[in-house]
């Protein structure tokens, strides 16, 4: 028995020795070895990784695209980014380690995307904060400063950003003053046009499309009407002649994409598919009107007064296709924050007047980080011990084995 102990003694003191006796540069040198690895691994998965993960998505085509020139191409189809819900943190409910991390992961998507995708305009489905229904101005302000930190972009990119609940407040929390200055920041007001390369793209305060009456929806409803009266003044052949559209100016004659944080009425999530669509367990929760969708009114009074050849939303955090009407297809937009998802995506369009092309591009997934980090750490105590020799090599735990059975 004695033998035994005295075995172990002399190998922890061998390797203790060992440790002491080590140059001084080698040391060094081993750990500057350590420094280089770790700041690999750092850069790779805080950095380098959307670059990799991003750099494999690709512009969808339309259409009769392979038939154009490539200069009749790249100035026909634009070329859009649509996201939602980024949810940045407030000063009530955000912890600042969970603020830092979830903004470094979203300003670093969002800057690689913009820098390899190249778009033509960005769309933000709405929620962009995750307290703007309860923000004094001072914290308002400290939130769109961050914002525009992380979502600063390129002259050639155009920006345009739709309000949510979370940036205004649920109805019964919405008041005039959030809205005007939710608008003053990012330029939205409710059935706002915007036209670029002749695609319309129609505005919506979804918050607004409550139907009881009150200020803020008439003022949005009213803008709405106007706005599809033009719209469909716009569409009629030009030997129609309508007295009603005399006056109206004339718009290019694209059916209109509406933009939205709220999602058309539908019962549940039941019928999505996909790896991004809602976790099996709440696909089947029915939803609630004019709380996790538009009611059946609101959703029928948009598809009348529009008719979209596509319906773009957020708000559910998860990925689903529907069809309204048989005809008209919503997408809905997962969350583009690992705080709501541990896969997040964007959706790719290439969009002309007359059809459109979407693709998904997902980011770097959560957990395979998570993996990445946990192996280099257990690769990193496995180089310590071998370098510093206090891993116990194969044959010395033998020779242990037979000192013990020669002792008994």
């Amino acid at each position: 028995m004695r033998k035994g102990f005295y075995t172990g003694t002399a190998m922890l003191s061998s390797s203790s020795t060992t440790v002491k006796n080590l140059p001084l540069k080698k040391r060094l040198s081993f750990l500057l070895k350590l420094v280089c690895f770790v700041s690999s691994v750092l850069i790779f998965c805080e950095f380098l990784i959307y670059y990799v993960v991003i750099f494999q998505c690709r512009w969808p085509e339309v259409k009769g695209g392979a038939h154009m020139g490539k200069k009749e191409t790249s100035t026909s189809v634009l070329k859009a980014i649509i996201l939602a819900d980024t949810h940045l943190l407030g000063e009530i409910k955000g912890h600042w380690l969970d603020k830092l991390r979830r903004e470094w992961q979203m300003e670093r998507s969002f800057q690689t995307a913009v820098w390899l995708l190249q778009p033509d305009i960005v769309f933000i489905l709405g929620d962009v904060f995750d307290e703007g229904k309860w923000s004094l101005p001072q914290a308002w302000a400290d939130d769109v400063r961050r914002f525009r930190k992380m979502f600063k972009y390129p002259v050639s990119t155009e920006l345009v950003v739709i309000v949510g609940n979370h940036d205004i407040g649920f109805h019964y929390e919405m008041t005039t003053y959030k809205v005007n200055r939710f608008e003053k920041v990012f330029n939205f007001t409710s059935g706002k046009l915007i036209t670029r390369k002749g695609i319309n793209f129609v505005l919506v305060n979804s918050v607004a499309m409550e139907g009881d009456g009150c200020a803020v929806c008439r003022t949005a409803e009213a803008k709405l009407v106007a706005l599809s009266h033009r719209l469909n003044c716009s569409q009629q052949k030009p030997n129609h002649s309508n007295k009603r559209c005399s006056d109206v100016g004339k718009l290019p004659a694209s059916e209109p994409i509406l933009l939205q944080h709220y999602p058309l009425y539908r019962k549940s999530d039941a019928e999505c598919s996909g790896e991004d669509s809602a976790p099996p367990e709440e696909k089947n929760i029915p939803f609630k009107e004019k709380y996790d969708v538009l009611s059946q009114e609101a959703s029928q009074k948009l598809i009348w007064w529009f008719h979209p050849r596509l319906i773009l939303s957020g708000h559910t955090h998860s990925a689903c296709e529907v069809l309204h009407a048989g005809k008209i297809p919503e997408i809905s937009v997962p969350s583009f924050s690992w705080r709501n998802r541990n896969n997040p995506s964007f959706i790719m369009g290439s969009i002309t007047p007359t059809d459109f092309s979407l693709q998904k591009c997902f980011l770097p997934y959560e957990s395979r980080v998570f993996t990445i980090y946990c192996a280099a750490g257990a690769l990193l105590v496995i180089l310590i011990l071998a370098h510093f020799q206090l891993l116990t090599p194969p044959f010395y735990f033998a020779q242990r084995l037979i000192s013990k059975h020669k002792a008994v």
